[in-house]
Protein backbone atom coordinates (compact mmCIF):
# COMPACT_ATOMS: atom_id res chain seq x y z
CA UNK A 1 0.00 0.00 0.00
CA UNK A 2 1.74 3.19 -0.96
CA UNK A 3 1.88 6.10 1.23
CA UNK A 4 -0.31 8.93 1.09
CA UNK A 5 1.65 12.06 -0.57
CA UNK A 6 1.51 15.02 1.22
CA UNK A 7 0.99 18.59 -0.56
CA UNK A 8 4.00 20.23 -2.54
CA UNK A 9 5.77 23.18 -1.11
CA UNK A 10 3.74 25.20 -4.00
CA UNK A 11 0.63 23.32 -3.77
CA UNK A 12 1.04 23.97 -0.16
CA UNK A 13 1.49 27.70 -0.03
CA UNK A 14 -1.50 28.16 -2.58
CA UNK A 15 -3.80 26.59 0.23
CA UNK A 16 -2.68 28.40 3.42
CA UNK A 17 -2.56 31.36 1.20
CA UNK A 18 -6.46 30.67 0.26
CA UNK A 19 -6.82 30.19 4.19
CA UNK A 20 -5.06 33.48 5.32
CA UNK A 21 -7.43 35.17 2.54
CA UNK A 22 -10.71 33.52 3.84
CA UNK A 23 -9.66 35.18 7.54
CA UNK A 24 -8.79 38.06 6.50
CA UNK A 25 -12.38 38.50 4.54
CA UNK A 26 -14.08 37.25 7.48
CA UNK A 27 -11.84 39.05 10.16
CA UNK A 28 -14.30 42.17 10.15
CA UNK A 29 -17.36 40.36 10.89
CA UNK A 30 -16.22 38.23 13.35
CA UNK A 31 -14.38 40.93 14.87
CA UNK A 32 -18.11 42.28 14.93
CA UNK A 33 -19.68 39.61 16.59
CA UNK A 34 -16.88 40.63 20.05
CA UNK A 35 -17.58 43.89 20.04
CA UNK A 36 -21.56 43.20 20.11
CA UNK A 37 -20.62 40.93 22.87
CA UNK A 38 -18.12 43.17 24.83
CA UNK A 39 -21.32 45.50 25.62
CA UNK A 40 -23.48 42.81 27.04
CA UNK A 41 -23.88 44.43 30.99
CA UNK A 42 -21.97 42.47 33.25
CA UNK A 43 -19.48 40.27 31.17
CA UNK A 44 -16.34 43.05 30.99
CA UNK A 45 -15.87 46.03 34.01
CA UNK A 46 -17.81 48.94 32.92
CA UNK A 47 -16.33 51.16 29.98
CA UNK A 48 -14.49 47.84 29.30
CA UNK A 49 -15.27 47.10 25.42
CA UNK A 50 -14.29 46.34 22.15
CA UNK A 51 -16.39 49.26 20.27
CA UNK A 52 -13.29 51.87 20.90
CA UNK A 53 -11.00 49.80 18.44
CA UNK A 54 -13.67 48.61 15.97
CA UNK A 55 -14.03 52.53 15.45
CA UNK A 56 -10.56 52.95 14.89
CA UNK A 57 -9.98 49.91 12.90
CA UNK A 58 -12.57 50.05 10.51
CA UNK A 59 -11.32 53.58 9.49
CA UNK A 60 -8.00 51.84 9.08
CA UNK A 61 -9.35 48.88 7.21
CA UNK A 62 -13.02 48.94 5.95
CA UNK A 63 -12.90 50.21 2.64
CA UNK A 64 -15.53 53.73 1.61
CA UNK A 65 -18.88 54.21 3.20
CA UNK A 66 -18.62 50.72 5.56
CA UNK A 67 -15.87 52.34 7.41
CA UNK A 68 -18.98 54.14 8.52
CA UNK A 69 -22.19 52.56 8.63
CA UNK A 70 -20.89 49.21 10.01
CA UNK A 71 -19.22 50.68 13.14
CA UNK A 72 -21.89 53.21 13.69
CA UNK A 73 -24.77 51.11 12.91
CA UNK A 74 -23.75 48.24 15.33
CA UNK A 75 -23.21 51.01 18.22
CA UNK A 76 -26.65 52.12 17.36
CA UNK A 77 -28.28 48.55 17.02
CA UNK A 78 -26.13 47.97 20.91
CA UNK A 79 -27.38 50.97 21.88
CA UNK A 80 -30.97 50.67 22.02
CA UNK A 81 -31.15 47.12 22.77
CA UNK A 82 -29.40 48.26 26.11
CA UNK A 83 -31.49 51.05 26.59
CA UNK A 84 -34.91 49.18 25.67
CA UNK A 85 -33.81 45.68 27.92
CA UNK A 86 -31.76 46.65 30.46
CA UNK A 87 -31.17 50.60 31.24
CA UNK A 88 -34.95 50.94 30.42
CA UNK A 89 -34.15 54.67 29.89
CA UNK A 90 -35.79 56.47 26.65
CA UNK A 91 -34.23 54.33 23.51
CA UNK A 92 -32.82 58.06 22.23
CA UNK A 93 -31.25 60.88 24.45
CA UNK A 94 -28.86 63.64 23.76
CA UNK A 95 -25.75 61.83 25.52
CA UNK A 96 -25.87 58.94 22.26
CA UNK A 97 -25.58 61.67 20.16
CA UNK A 98 -22.70 62.96 21.75
CA UNK A 99 -21.43 59.59 21.59
CA UNK A 100 -22.00 58.93 18.42
CA UNK A 101 -20.04 61.83 17.51
CA UNK A 102 -17.26 60.74 18.94
CA UNK A 103 -16.85 57.19 17.62
CA UNK A 104 -17.62 59.12 14.39
CA UNK A 105 -14.46 61.15 15.00
CA UNK A 106 -12.47 57.65 15.85
CA UNK A 107 -13.74 56.44 12.69
CA UNK A 108 -12.16 59.64 10.86
CA UNK A 109 -8.36 59.19 12.97
CA UNK A 110 -8.41 55.40 11.95
CA UNK A 111 -8.51 57.10 8.08
CA UNK A 112 -5.39 59.12 8.77
CA UNK A 113 -3.81 55.47 8.87
CA UNK A 114 -2.64 53.13 6.25
CA UNK A 115 -3.05 49.35 7.06
CA UNK A 116 0.92 49.36 5.90
CA UNK A 117 2.22 51.04 9.08
CA UNK A 118 3.70 48.75 11.31
CA UNK A 119 1.82 47.65 14.54
CA UNK A 120 3.40 49.64 17.33
CA UNK A 121 2.04 52.65 14.74
CA UNK A 122 -1.27 51.48 15.11
CA UNK A 123 -1.85 50.25 18.50
CA UNK A 124 -0.82 54.08 19.46
CA UNK A 125 -3.81 55.45 16.78
CA UNK A 126 -5.80 53.50 18.80
CA UNK A 127 -5.07 54.32 22.05
CA UNK A 128 -4.78 57.75 20.91
CA UNK A 129 -8.55 57.21 19.79
CA UNK A 130 -9.42 56.13 23.28
CA UNK A 131 -7.69 59.67 24.90
CA UNK A 132 -9.97 61.64 22.61
CA UNK A 133 -12.79 60.18 23.46
CA UNK A 134 -12.60 60.20 27.38
CA UNK A 135 -11.80 64.06 26.83
CA UNK A 136 -15.34 64.76 24.15
CA UNK A 137 -17.65 62.36 26.35
CA UNK A 138 -16.74 63.91 29.82
CA UNK A 139 -16.41 67.20 28.57
CA UNK A 140 -19.96 66.80 26.97
CA UNK A 141 -21.07 65.28 30.82
CA UNK A 142 -19.75 68.65 32.65
CA UNK A 143 -21.58 71.00 29.80
CA UNK A 144 -24.66 68.70 30.27
CA UNK A 145 -24.70 67.65 34.06
CA UNK A 146 -25.87 70.56 36.59
CA UNK A 147 -24.18 69.14 39.09
CA UNK A 148 -20.61 69.93 37.62
CA UNK A 149 -19.24 73.51 38.67
CA UNK A 150 -18.89 75.11 35.41
CA UNK A 151 -15.77 76.26 36.58
CA UNK A 152 -11.96 74.65 35.11
CA UNK A 153 -11.93 72.67 38.85
CA UNK A 154 -15.53 71.20 37.94
CA UNK A 155 -14.35 70.86 34.10
CA UNK A 156 -11.02 68.89 35.96
CA UNK A 157 -13.34 66.82 38.39
CA UNK A 158 -15.48 65.61 35.21
CA UNK A 159 -11.99 64.20 34.10
CA UNK A 160 -10.93 62.86 37.22
CA UNK A 161 -12.89 61.69 40.29
CA UNK A 162 -16.60 62.40 38.73
CA UNK A 163 -19.25 63.36 41.07
CA UNK A 164 -18.93 62.13 45.07
CA UNK A 165 -21.86 60.24 44.84
CA UNK A 166 -21.08 57.41 41.65
CA UNK A 167 -19.08 54.62 41.34
CA UNK A 168 -16.94 53.44 40.00
CA UNK A 169 -15.23 57.23 39.55
CA UNK A 170 -14.45 58.54 35.98
CA UNK A 171 -10.90 57.57 36.64
CA UNK A 172 -11.41 54.16 36.50
CA UNK A 173 -13.59 54.59 33.74
CA UNK A 174 -10.86 55.89 31.36
CA UNK A 175 -8.50 53.70 32.52
CA UNK A 176 -10.75 50.23 31.44
CA UNK A 177 -11.23 52.56 28.31
CA UNK A 178 -7.73 52.70 27.45
CA UNK A 179 -6.88 49.46 28.60
CA UNK A 180 -10.13 47.85 26.63
CA UNK A 181 -8.85 50.11 23.26
CA UNK A 182 -5.32 48.34 23.28
CA UNK A 183 -6.21 44.98 23.89
CA UNK A 184 -8.54 44.78 21.56
CA UNK A 185 -6.87 46.99 18.61
CA UNK A 186 -3.71 44.81 18.90
CA UNK A 187 -5.99 41.83 18.90
CA UNK A 188 -7.44 42.97 15.74
CA UNK A 189 -4.44 44.72 13.47
CA UNK A 190 -2.33 41.53 14.45
CA UNK A 191 -4.75 39.39 13.10
CA UNK A 192 -5.40 41.42 9.95
CA UNK A 193 -1.54 41.07 9.31
CA UNK A 194 -1.04 37.41 10.29
CA UNK A 195 -3.51 36.97 7.28
CA UNK A 196 -3.07 39.61 5.31
CA UNK A 197 -1.43 38.94 1.97
CA UNK A 198 1.78 38.91 1.36
CA UNK A 199 3.12 42.13 -0.42
CA UNK A 200 5.29 43.31 -2.77
CA UNK A 201 8.86 44.86 -1.89
CA UNK A 202 7.19 48.24 -3.71
CA UNK A 203 4.23 48.08 -1.59
CA UNK A 204 5.82 47.93 1.33
CA UNK A 205 8.55 50.19 0.80
CA UNK A 206 5.37 52.86 -0.53
CA UNK A 207 3.02 52.28 3.17
CA UNK A 208 0.79 54.01 1.99
CA UNK A 209 -3.23 53.97 1.47
CA UNK A 210 -4.56 53.03 -2.06
CA UNK A 211 -6.87 54.82 -3.41
CA UNK A 212 -10.48 53.44 -3.28
CA UNK A 213 -11.43 53.61 -6.11
CA UNK A 214 -9.45 53.28 -9.28
CA UNK A 215 -9.30 54.81 -12.81
CA UNK A 216 -8.52 52.54 -15.48
CA UNK A 217 -4.87 52.98 -16.87
CA UNK A 218 -4.91 54.62 -20.62
CA UNK A 219 -4.18 51.95 -22.95
CA UNK A 220 -0.74 52.04 -24.40
CA UNK A 221 -0.08 53.27 -27.95
CA UNK A 222 1.07 50.77 -30.56
CA UNK A 223 4.56 51.93 -31.64
CA UNK A 224 4.62 52.87 -34.96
Amino acid sequence: MKPLKSLSPPRRGLFFSAVKEKWHRWLPFLFLTLVALSRWPGLFPQNFSAIYALAFCAGVYFPGAMAWWLPLGTLLVTDIGLNVFFYHAPVFNGYMLVKTLAFAGLIGLGRFFSPRMNFLKLLGGGLFGAILFYFITNTASWLNDPAYAKTLAGWIQALTTGLPNYHPSTWEFFRNTLLSSGLFTGLFVGAMKLTAPAESPVEKEAGVREPENKTEAEPEKAGV
